[in-house]
């Protein structure tokens, strides 16, 4: 139901607590269980992915998220090495055995991806045998490049299981017209944990049809066809449970572009998850998907009550909360622990690592 005005009864703080919610926080159901059910772990990704092919940047990224997560408490961005754009023509095995090692040779909390090559690919198959061989056990997901269909998904998902990582979970990138028509087929599939958006590819397979405006990052949020695409990927992750990663902004030395779009992206178009490919974007992109402290400290008060009521409707500031808004509020903490915000001591013991890993 939807949370509605209510003109008279115990507040928060009045209301006693009930049942299980007297007992010791740690012995009370986790708030992800209760209130998120089958898809608790569906968004426990860092709302940052960080891109790097380079050797040194790649060992400068992962340098930088070890770091950041001893700043911060958490990691609070993934890092993705690439090996689509990263490798010379004809070194991508070679390459794929550096970008297996580093990811082997990361910090033990490390969250590091693999970019590959596409199914279409020749270097597509050696890529995943190699990963899985060298450093399947260290991978958080794989991401694959120009998925066009379901179809490119299962024999990404084939692949993963010949090669042993089954369990991996699979970001797609849609880069196509054809993809975003398929988008919600996409996006169904199990194994599909994220979905991002191809800008670059996207405005090129469109024959001239969009100008070069539109790859900018004030173009990218005004050209009608990129728009709509935007807003199909977000829906699709949004109605399946997935989660939508917003494109790169190439003008990587202007600051105030990059805090524009990834605040555009996170208040407009729906997306939780956004790329860097410059170490220089990756606070912006934290301080744009990051809650107010206000919504934060709101968040975190009627949490509290609704776990001292066992989850049961609650009165806060005069308003009626129930299930519904309790999921909401929820997910405000979530996004506040993954952006490195500080939780009220009311809610932080939900966040202690031995009891909200964040690895999903």
């Amino acid at each position: 139901m939807q949370p509605t005005p209510q003109a008279s009864g115990p507040t928060a703080a009045e209301r006693p607590p009930q049942g299980r919610g007297a007992a010791s926080p740690l012995l009370r159901p986790h708030p992800r269980d209760v209130l998120l059910g089958p898809q608790a772990r569906s968004h426990l990704l860092p709302v940052c992915d960080h891109y790097s092919g380079v050797e040194v940047r790649m060992r400068k990224s992962l340098q930088l998220q070890a770091e950041m997560t001893q700043e911060f408490g958490t990691c609070v961005f993934d890092v993705t090495l690439d090996c689509e754009d990263g490798a010379p023509v004809g070194l991508e095995a070679e390459h794929a055995r550096l970008v297996a090692r580093l990811a082997t040779e990361a910090a033990p909390e490390a969250r590091v991806a693999v970019r590959i090559h596409a199914v279409d690919h020749p270097a597509f198959a050696n890529d995943v045998d190699i990963a899985a061989s060298e450093a399947g056990h260290r991978l958080c997901h794989i991401m694959v490049p120009k998925v066009e269909s379901v179809d490119h998904v299962l024999r990404v998902e084939r692949a993963l299981a010949r090669a042993g990582m089954a369990h991996l979970p699979v970001h797609a990138l849609i880069e196509s017209p054809a993809a975003v028509q398929r988008v919600f087929e996409i996006a169904a599939h199990p194994a599909v944990q994220s979905l991002s958006f191809g800008l670059m590819d996207f405005v090129s397979a469109h024959g001239g049809a969009i100008p070069a405006h539109g790859m900018s990052s004030a173009g990218q949020f005004s050209h009608p066809l990129v728009v709509r695409a935007k807003l199909e990927i977000a829906a699709a992750c949004h109605a399946h449970g997935k989660v939508p990663s917003h494109c790169v902004v190439t003008e990587f030395a202007d600051a105030g572009a990059m805090r524009d779009a990834a605040g555009r992206a996170a208040g407009e178009l729906g997306y939780t998850r956004m790329w860097s490919i410059h170490p220089a974007q990756i606070r912006p992109i934290l301080q744009a998907f990051a809650p107010r402290q206000d919504d934060i400290e709101v968040a975190s008060k009627i949490i509290a009550a609704a776990a001292d009521a066992d989850w049961a409707p609650i009165s806060h500031g005069g308003t009626l909360h129930d299930r519904a808004s309790f999921r909401f509020y929820w997910q405000v903490l979530e996004r506040a622990h993954h952006t490195g915000r500080m939780l009220p001591a009311a809610v932080r013991h939900w966040f202690d690592s031995a009891v909200s890993p964040v690895h999903s």
